[in-house]
């Protein structure tokens, strides 16, 4: 392997849409391509393995710890690692970008930062702070993880430093409306436990994105994410579309931009407070409870 050689890791579960597209915008800039599959009942594995994608599979979890599997596990012998979604493509001018800068990166480089950008209904979100967004999406080797939490995940790195490289790894899902509400319900069900968590401090504090208001784009989303935990229920979710919609101007992205804005920054939300409503129903709203039950569930088997 050369000094900057690549490898990318896709985690996939039924994503014959997506997987060709993926991998090909890879090849020619990653040594590898390694597809960790939670057992697609699809043509995923197929098409992987016909494109020179390293296929193997493994029982899903959550997104962070199937990755963090794939780190550990996997033979991986490149000196970076790229996180590559399956509905996701990395476009020619950051492919060409990233070649050149990790070919010139000091030592100190661990991270790199780059730009996400959502299409949605065909249609790049370029407004309501969901562009650029910039994420880190390549660490070097042994230098960097995902987080440890249920959603809202992010790569970090343990030490060194980081670059930012202005170009776009396109997040483009080609699926029905149908399929995204059904994605998001799941979501929400997910996340209503994560904002429990953060809610009763019972989430993994090690190792994770430091809440900044002034910092990057996603210390700055931590932030206000704890703020938002904090906010009441079934109020916060017409604040976020408020806040999106409005003062972030998403309503610059047309029709497109405003079924997304109500259909993520409202209807999602309002879905998440409905769950965390129910499941403190169920326990008569009592503290120790709903902490016992979390403990029980998502923290004693997993720590």
């Amino acid at each position: 392997m050369c000094n900057n050689s690549i490898a990318a890791i896709i985690l996939t579960k039924n994503e014959e849409k997506h997987i060709a597209r993926c991998i090909r915008s890879l090849q020619g800039v990653c040594e590898e391509i390694w597809v960790v599959d939670s057992f697609s009942t699809d043509r995923t594995c197929e098409i992987a393995g016909k494109l020179g994608a390293k296929v193997v599979q493994h029982p899903f979890e959550n997104q962070a710890r199937q990755f963090n599997w794939a780190l550990q596990q996997l033979p991986i012998v490149t000196d970076w690692i790229w996180r590559v979604d399956a509905d996701e493509y990395v476009e020619s001018e950051l492919a060409a970008q990233v070649l050149g800068r990790l070919a010139e990166a000091d030592e100190d480089i661990t991270g790199v930062y780059v730009n996400k950008k959502i299409y949605f209904m065909g249609r790049p979100l370029l407004h309501g702070g969901w562009y650029p967004a910039p994420q880190i999406k390549i660490i070097r080797r042994g230098y960097g993880a995902c987080e440890d939490k249920w959603m809202d995940e992010h790569l970090i790195v343990f030490s060194g430093s980081t670059i930012y490289i202005d170009a776009d790894q396109s997040d483009d899902n080609l699926n029905d409306l149908t399929w995204w509400t059904q994605k998001h319900n799941n979501y929400a069900s997910r996340e209503a436990v994560n904002m429990l968590l953060i809610g009763y401090g019972l989430d993994n504090q090690s190792a994770e994105v430091r809440p900044r208001f002034w910092g990057t784009d996603a210390e700055r989303k931590r932030w206000l994410k704890l703020k938002y935990v904090k906010t009441p229920l079934f109020l916060r979710p017409f604040l976020n579309f408020f806040y999106r919609y409005g003062l972030r101007g998403g309503f610059l992205d047309g029709r497109e931009g405003f079924i997304w804005h109500i259909l993520q920054g409202f209807w999602y939300r309002m879905l998440v407070d409905a769950k965390v409503y129910e499941l403190k129903k169920r326990f008569h709203f009592d503290p120790d409870l709903i902490k016992q039950y979390l403990l029980d569930n998502y923290i004693s088997d997993h720590r």
